[in-house]
């Protein structure tokens, strides 16, 4: 496993990534440097609403099985963004999961695109916002 490397991730620290009940990190440097490249990108702070959860606290959470926050996927707060922004900046930097939650923007670098919305309340905020 890779060890985590604050030259390559300035803006994040290993308790921000973290799994918030057990302090279990998983340093996946794909995920990590589209995070720095978005961090960057965006020119502000990101606050992360969710990064790594060990089994347990996903489940405790109510996280898909397969989810892929049992590795590292990254739930970032839209306060102080803006979400159509933040969103095509994150497409850009690398990211190819998106859940578009009305508070956050769920995001992770697996193999192939996806998107879903977390209810009806969440799309219809995003599909005012212009996304398609």
């Amino acid at each position: 496993m890779t060890a985590w490397d604050a030259s390559r991730w300035p803006h994040f620290s290993p308790r921000e990534i973290a799994c918030p009940c057990c302090g279990e990190i998983c340093v996946w440097p794909e995920a990590l440097d589209a995070l720095e490249r978005l961090r960057a990108a965006v020119r502000a702070p990101l606050r992360l609403d969710s990064g790594h959860r060990c089994a347990l606290h996903n489940a405790r959470v109510g996280g898909a099985p397969l989810s892929l926050h049992k590795r590292l996927a990254f739930d970032v707060a839209l306060i102080g963004h803006d979400p159509m922004t933040l969103a095509a900046a994150a497409r850009d930097c690398g990211f190819r999961g998106f859940g578009f939650g009305q508070t956050f923007l769920h995001l992770d670098t697996r193999a192939r695109p996806a998107h879903w919305f977390y209810g009806e309340r969440s799309k219809a905020k995003w599909t005012s916002l212009g996304l398609s």
